[in-house]
């Protein structure tokens, strides 16, 4: 057997890390950009609030 019995209470001996040093930043994917959505959501939200501001004052 080329690998020796370890004990319970002790820790067995590992090979080196295999991963990269800095590991890759996960994709965003639709919320890579959330300027866009916000953009988005507030240009709804003015023209749903100019539209009421028109039937009020009767433009």
């Amino acid at each position: 057997m080329s690998v020796p019995f370890v004990p319970p209470e002790e820790t067995p001996p590992v090979e080196g890390c295999t991963s990269s040093a800095h590991p890759e930043r996960a994709d965003g994917g639709v919320w890579e950009h959330p300027g866009v959505w916000v953009s988005l959501i507030v240009l709804g939200a003015v023209l749903g609030a100019s539209f009421f501001l028109f039937r009020i004052f009767g433009f």
